[in-house]
């Protein structure tokens, strides 16, 4: 992939979704993270329009852009007041003849469903920990421990907290209990990996490229309910968890310990039906890389180990992004076609 002969001049629209039920500090911290990704982009030359979408009715944020005219950079998360729309958005994106970065909207209803997910990681023989799903308090059929206990459709790890992790048929019962009384859906109760782990991001379609290997160090922490990513250790910033776990990068790892990691990565992105861009989180354990998730629409903050691993290779936060508008605009000929100055096109509906 030759990340230097990008187009600079595409115009895009940044699609972006602010729920005003969120608390102000995140609201804030929202515009701050679109205010740096548009100055990024904007500096690589890319006209850039942002677009805020504060409701669930999409196409009427989008009403008067011309779908040949301008690409979507796809940074829309959920609908407001929709949780679990991420597919929505790429749907309503499809239906209106928008190209936008990131995955489909079939990648994104797959990716939901951990189910789905781990059934095709297994049946394209990518190792991924011993799972089963339990619609019901019980721990009958279950007699591997530790394991940990997972809201079966959510992402970002919501719903995963210390407890998540149960040592005991008692812990798995409470906890699937508590997964199906608070999350209203089935309970993913997975074998607890306490090994490494690593967030490898690849790029591309086609021909992909795996970025530099990242890994997040437990070592501060002795209780193996600890020595995983929760959602507090994401989100959190006074949590210890938050504090403590420490990014590695690059990870270090033999010559062929990269290679095995880079295997499972892409073979996991292909299985999946990634484009343009994904994340993958992975454990090793005795030898053996196991995939935990999945991420087709992975966090591209400057600050994730996504955009600092694409700086490892040299490219900038804008280039990042002006690489996925280029990726974005190859499945469209007109934008591959298109030449004309941004003055002639305007950043106007």
């Amino acid at each position: 992939m030759d990340f230097n002969n990008c187009r600079t001049d595409l115009p895009a629209l940044l699609l972006y979704n602010i729920d005003p039920s969120w608390p102000p500090q995140d609201i804030q911290d929202c515009y701050s993270a679109v205010h740096i990704l548009k100055r990024a982009l904007t500096e690589v030359g890319h006209p850039i329009q942002e677009v805020c979408v504060h409701s669930a009715e999409l196409q009427e944020a989008l009403e008067g852009f011309n779908p040949n005219e301008y690409l979507i950079f796809n940074w829309c998360e959920e609908l407001p007041g929709i949780p679990r729309s991420a597919s929505l958005v790429a749907q309503t994106l499809d239906l209106m003849g928008f190209t936008y970065t990131g995955a489909s909207a079939e990648a994104l209803t797959l990716s939901q469903d951990k189910r789905q997910v781990k059934a095709r990681l297994r049946a394209q023989g990518i190792p991924t920990p011993h799972w089963q799903i339990f619609n019901t308090a019980r721990s009958d059929g279950w007699g591997c421990f530790p394991a940990i206990v997972k809201p079966a459709f959510e992402h970002c790890s919501f719903g995963v907290t210390r407890d998540a992790v149960v040592q005991s048929p008692t812990e798995l019962v409470d906890r699937v209990r508590f997964v199906l009384d608070t999350f209203e859906q089935p309970a993913l109760i997975e074998e607890f990996i306490d090994g490494r782990e690593f967030h490898v991001a690849v790029l591309g379609n086609g021909m992909l490229h795996a970025l530099p290997p990242a890994e997040m160090d437990f070592s501060a922490f002795d209780n193996v309910k600890d020595r995983l990513c929760t959602f507090e250790s994401n989100f959190d910033p006074q949590s210890s968890a938050y504090n403590l776990i420490e990014l590695r990068l690059p990870a270090s790892l033999s010559p062929n310990e990269q290679r095995q990691i880079e295997e499972i990565a892409l073979s996991s992105y292909r299985a999946v039906g990634c484009r343009d861009y994904a994340r993958m989180d992975i454990r090793l354990r005795d030898g053996v890389f196991y995939v935990l998730d999945i991420n087709p629409n992975a966090d591209i903050s400057p600050d994730t180990s996504l955009a600092l691993a694409a700086g490892m290779i040299g490219l900038s936060y804008g280039q990042l992004g002006g690489l996925l508008i280029n990726l974005a605009a190859q499945r469209n000929q007109p934008f591959l076609d298109w030449h004309n100055p941004k003055e002639d096109r305007g950043l106007h509906k």
